[in-house]
């Protein structure tokens, strides 16, 4: 199988530094990413799969306790064939007792053509359950170099397909 891989260079300290020290004056920049999550927890290939639990998380009615890695595709449209833009790799764990709560760190690795080898990295609470959800964006790298903010999402939930 033949994946499109990111791609990028480290750049030197110096380079960095340069950069970093340019943006005193410098006006925040927006930018607004949007594409779909596909996260497969079943079947022949499934994306994210549970790497740990606790002896009485299959007593939890929110699975407290659990914890999933990660690798899903992200794709420019709803369909899991449209194209390919990058891959969300992380982990997530439930941490709510009484609801369905989760714990996520994500990094969204970038392998399109503007953005490749781009990441966004993400961390907070996931309420499955909410129709919205806001994650915190901790940083980024490459072309997003020291993004902040939120990043949003809201469930699709597609048909199952046979795999």
């Amino acid at each position: 199988m033949a994946m499109p891989l990111a791609c990028a260079m480290a750049d030197d300290p110096k380079k960095v530094d340069n950069w970093f020290n340019r943006l005193s004056h410098a006006e925040r920049k927006t930018t607004c990413l949007h594409f779909f999550f596909h996260d497969t927890i079943s079947g022949k290939s499934p994306t994210a799969v549970r790497v740990a639990e606790a002896t009485i998380t299959k007593k939890s009615p929110t699975l407290f306790r659990v914890v999933n890695m990660m690798d899903d595709p992200l794709t420019e449209g709803l369909e899991p064939e449209s194209p390919l833009v990058g891959r969300a790799q992380g982990l997530y764990g439930s941490a709510g007792l009484e609801s369905l709560g989760l714990l996520m760190n994500m990094n969204l690795v970038f392998t399109s053509p503007k953005y490749n080898g781009s990441t966004l990295s993400t961390l907070g609470r996931n309420p499955a359950y909410e129709t919205y959800r806001e994650m915190l964006i901790v940083g980024g790298t490459g072309f997003l170099r020291l993004a902040s903010g939120i990043a949003t999402g809201k469930d699709i939930i597609s048909q199952p397909q046979h795999l």
